[in-house]
């Protein structure tokens, strides 16, 4: 009987939680506790839905309703949007970055977006233009040109 075979996203989500708690004792762009908590809970939706205004799996998520959820199932209370969250973030250096800390990008006049630093190159995210939660590069041309900055509430 040939076993059914799990979806891409799920291997690349068991992978990264895999990766991730391989470097909790090591150095690095890891960390334990909340940061790790926060970080397995944004991998573990990876594939869900894009929607507007979301913030659960049952639903789906858009970007803050990401970082949102993840923070608050890690027991960390947080604002909603992406400006309140980047706005209440304790800063963080770019060459900084650990996992669990959160990026924040300007992506139209009005419009900002924010992901989750995986590990010392890429972040989980609601995407808009793939309509889901998936990892993305930070060095990728587009995250690079609206990047506006990284804060955390893990430290």
């Amino acid at each position: 009987m040939k076993m059914p075979q799990r979806p891409w996203y799920l291997s690349l989500a068991l992978m990264l939680c895999l990766s991730l708690l391989a470097g909790c004792a090591g150095t690095g762009g890891s960390r334990g506790g909340k940061g790790s908590d926060v970080v397995m809970t944004g991998l573990a939706q990876v594939g869900k839905p894009y929607v507007y205004g979301a913030e659960a799996p049952g639903e789906g998520f858009d970007c803050s309703g990401l970082t949102y959820y993840a923070h608050h199932r890690a027991g960390l209370s947080i604002p909603r949007t992406a400006a309140a969250q980047r706005k209440a973030a304790k800063p963080v250096r770019k060459n900084g970055l650990k996992a669990g800390d959160m990026v924040f990008f300007k992506t139209g006049p009005n419009a900002y977006h924010v992901g989750l630093m995986v590990d010392d190159g890429r972040f989980v995210h609601a995407s808009t233009s793939r309509k889901q939660v998936m990892v993305s590069r930070l060095d990728n041309p587009y995250w690079q040109s609206h990047f506006l900055g990284a804060g955390t509430f893990v430290r």
